[in-house]
């Protein structure tokens, strides 16, 4: 297996759609070999949100705008955010939760990181709902 793979190459992705959410990812970590980290590449189309806004207590992400441009939704801020940003989303409360939102004309792609943890527990701040789960591969 290689340890590379070129962005341009991926083209395997699944769709998700409910509602306002919508998004095409590619989970990207298999094909590489990484064991600890869990990588894939989010394409979210013009008017939506990629995933509902969310926090984790386990699981740190971080992602890096690859194209295009839209806005972080993180905690009770809103930033701007385009390709070349790098944002991290480190554990904790509701302080942390994020979300993007793509307000703009064209799709916003990003390269999506995170530790793969045995387990995590996610608030769903919108909806005041919580999800834990275990044996995440």
């Amino acid at each position: 297996m290689k340890p590379i793979i070129n962005v341009n190459d991926i083209n395997d992705f699944q769709e998700h759609k409910h509602e306002s959410f919508e998004a095409k990812y590619a989970n990207i970590s298999q094909k590489i070999g990484a064991e600890k980290l869990g990588y894939n590449i989010t394409i979210v189309p013009p008017g939506k949100k990629s995933w509902p806004f969310h926090n984790h207590h386990v699981s740190e992400e971080m992602f890096i705008i690859l194209d295009g441009k839209g806005t972080l939704r993180f905690g009770d801020k809103k930033y701007p955010v385009k390709k070349n940003d790098i944002v991290a989303c480190p554990v904790g409360d509701r302080s942390s939760a994020h979300q993007f939102i793509n307000d703009s004309k064209s799709n916003l792609k990003y390269l999506a990181l995170g530790t793969k943890t045995d387990h995590d527990i996610c608030e769903y701040p919108d909806s005041d709902k919580v999800l834990a789960r275990s044996n995440r591969n």
